[in-house]
């Protein structure tokens, strides 16, 4: 399988899993103690059309396309369906809103994946059997049957069409997105993955903390003020009992939307400035007030929090020439002069056995990982300008002479994702960044009316 395709397999697994939440929860609000609270005539009715019958039941148009009340009604349902939210006169408006927004966005995408199959003359929209298999996958990942999980949105007044066009504009814009942009198409560099590594390693001394998040952009919201509106409102229903991940999964414009919000472990440099001056003073399990940025309002829930360690762990390899303490002038530079040959041999720490053996009198090993405060003086001196995989100058000690090869570093403590997993979650953000720009110069240049 090719990068690009690994990628795209990634991201429509992703997509699947956000879906399968959707439906264990549509499963939850079908029982007849929650049905009541999401009654869809307990959910205000979209704006009133105008007078004339050309606009009855048009709520936006898009580039001559139609929003109608209909449709914002089911995606009102379905946005308090999915995010555990109960409808309340306080945060109807900003579910209005936010569903009317979504709408917007899909019609927007879907005209201009269908303007570029027009164009490059390539299927890219997601067809009708695409949606099924995703909705038989989400389906089985919960153990019912597709008809299950569409009679189970019904039974709080979802239609099946509001599941199949979210699904069918979420996976062809991702689809759409990667396939222009991502793959072998973005070159992530060497440079930029040392460069997270160095700050991983660099901030692994300080506190870390490990924290879901929900962002609420302000240019969609309309503002700053009404994003810290919209997410005082958030706040509140999650304190009485909306599920942190559903919502925010459905109202979050972060990349880590579709993981519900979890942004992992991340340490004090990765955040915001706006959010590592809040962070500090939030409690585990305890939820943020909003956080305003130059950009939007953030709302950050910390899962957990650990200190950093100031030990640091390496894993060593050493080539060695045994001499007595007494050994002559002649001895030691004898064994200085083969290690020095050696080591313009030695390639990485992957050779040092093959490298050493050609050499009479040397014996290489490898020597494990240590805690550098546990080393001897003498090796702690010798390895610290070194970087992975490369090599000491001869080091002498009571047993001889030897060679000190650095194969691997890391703060104790931290769990170093790997290379491959640094690149990906570079590739997702330069994605997420591209994909927001993309969209928010097609909304610049449509035609979007509303009523």
């Amino acid at each position: 399988m090719e990068k690009g395709d690994a990628s795209l397999t990634k991201r429509m697994k992703r997509t699947v899993a956000m879906f399968a939440t959707t439906a264990a929860i549509a499963v939850f609000m079908a029982s007849p103690s929650v049905r009541a609270q999401t009654d869809p005539s307990l959910v205000p009715a979209a704006p009133a059309p105008a007078e004339n019958g050309l606009s009855e039941g048009v709520v936006a148009i898009v580039n001559d396309n139609v929003i109608s009340t209909y449709d914002l009604r089911q995606r009102v349902l379905y946005l308090m369906v999915t995010a555990g939210v109960r409808p309340t006169p306080e945060n109807i408006p900003q579910v209005q809103q936010e569903a009317l927004r979504a709408l917007i966005d899909e019609r927007i995408e879907v005209q201009e994946i269908k303007r570029e199959e027009k164009e490059q003359k390539f299927e890219i929209l997601a067809t009708d059997d695409d949606v099924n298999h995703e909705i038989a996958r989400m389906a089985q990942g919960n153990r019912m049957t597709a008809d299950q999980l569409l009679e189970a949105l019904s039974k709080v007044g979802v239609g099946a069409d509001t599941l199949r066009e979210q699904i069918r504009a979420e996976m062809s814009w991702q689809r759409w997105i990667q396939g222009r942009y991502g793959g072998s198409r973005m070159k992530i560099g060497q440079d930029q993955v040392n460069a997270v590594i160095r700050a991983l390693e660099a901030e692994a001394s300080k506190p870390q903390y490990q924290v879901s998040e929900i962002f609420i952009d302000s240019t969609r919201a309309g503002g700053i003020g009404p994003a810290t509106d919209g997410a005082k409102q958030l706040i509140t229903q999650m304190q009485q009992g909306a599920p942190f991940a559903a919502v925010a999964r459905q109202f979050s414009s972060a990349p880590t939307a579709a993981n519900g919000g979890d942004a992992g472990w991340e340490s004090e440099s990765e955040l915001a400035p706006e959010v590592r001056d809040a962070i500090t003073q939030i409690r585990v399990g305890q939820l943020s007030a909003p956080i305003v940025t130059h950009d939007g309002v953030y709302i950050i829930l910390v899962r957990d929090k650990r200190a950093g360690s100031d030990s640091v762990v390496v894993q060593l390899k050493q080539a060695a020439i045994s001499l007595p303490t007494d050994a002559s002038a002649a001895q030691v530079d004898a064994a200085q002069a083969k290690l020095m040959k050696l080591k313009s041999q030695i390639t990485g720490c992957a050779s040092v056995e093959a490298d050493a053996a050609k050499i009479d009198g040397v014996v290489a090993g490898d020597l494990g990982q240590a805690d550098v405060k546990d080393l001897a003086p003498s090796f702690q001196e010798a390895i610290k300008p070194l970087k992975v995989d490369e090599v000491s100058d001869p080091v002498r000690t009571g047993a001889g002479l030897h060679l000190i090869i650095l194969c691997g570093k890391h703060q104790s403590g931290l769990t170093m994702p790997s290379r491959d997993e640094i690149e990906s979650r570079i590739e997702d953000q330069q994605l997420s960044m591209i994909s927001k720009r993309y969209l928010r110069d097609l909304r610049s240049s449509a035609t979007i009316e509303t009523r």
